[in-house]
């Protein structure tokens, strides 16, 4: 069994409160290109800072689209890993777990984790774009000469029910997570980078209303020194150690 600091693991056997925010390094052990990632084929010639925008969808709304449906075909292809699982297993040992994701691809709920806050939103949902609500496939109008499918109350095109650059998250969502962060006695910051505001700063919110910070990633990060311990590695090896460490059976 690996060792970790005893102080870490008494933390965790303590905690009545635990807050969780994960970024794209959990979800790129399970095969899904981080956001910034090389792509592969046709999509090899673009940016996706360049297709994630309300600007872009405006300009080339098929574009988008068809881009998007590419990336829900990686996601579908992918399976929760051993991090994921090992979160679940956290949150039966804890009195009150909140998962936070700044991830899209519903891996932690297909592993079995329940109380899950999407800052950037779901790739499986599709939205109206005029409207924002969220319209079920079965619904759809079918595409037209735009390419699109359509909304089926007011026909305005359909969007994927992401948060593009340029737009905020949800605010319900986001003052949730940050509730949760306050209250933390614990707070795990894993595979992110700590560079994407205001989702990056929720840990740093909860160290600064006393929660013990761990951050849970392969490299160093611009956050790093904020928290009180760092473990550096694979979060689908770290994290089930951690766990089995914490509450042996």
């Amino acid at each position: 069994m690996a060792k970790f600091p005893e102080e870490i693991l008494q933390r965790l056997r303590q905690a009545e409160r635990i807050a969780i925010l994960t970024g794209a390094g959990i979800s790129a052990e399970s095969g899904i290109p981080t956001f910034r990632d090389a792509q592969t084929g046709f999509w090899s010639r673009m940016k996706p800072e360049d297709l994630a925008t309300p600007e872009a969808f405006e300009r080339n709304p098929k574009l988008v689209w068809d881009w998007y449906g590419y990336r829900r075909e990686l996601v579908a292809q992918a399976s929760p890993n051993a991090g994921h699982y090992a979160l679940v297993k956290m949150a039966e040992h804890v009195p009150q777990l909140t998962l936070i994701t700044q991830n899209v691809d519903s891996l932690h709920q297909r592993a079995g984790s329940t109380n899950v806050l999407e800052l950037h939103g779901n790739i499986g949902r599709v939205k109206c774009s005029k409207e924002h609500v969220v319209i079920e496939e079965s619904a759809w109008l079918p595409a037209d000469e735009i390419g699109v499918p359509r909304c089926p109350r007011c026909r305005a095109l359909l969007r994927p029910d992401i948060v593009w650059f340029g737009e905020v998250l949800p605010t319900k969502t986001f003052n949730h997570a940050k509730a949760a962060c306050i209250q933390a006695d614990v707070v795990f910051s894993i595979g992110t980078s700590g560079l994407v505001p205001p989702a990056a700063m929720l840990p740093v919110t909860a160290i600064e209303h006393g929660a013990y910070g761990i951050e849970v990633n392969t490299d160093q990060t611009y956050l790093s020194d904020t928290f009180e311990c760092c473990l550096r590695g694979a979060s689908g090896i770290i994290l089930p150690a951690l766990v089995k460490a914490a509450w042996p059976l």
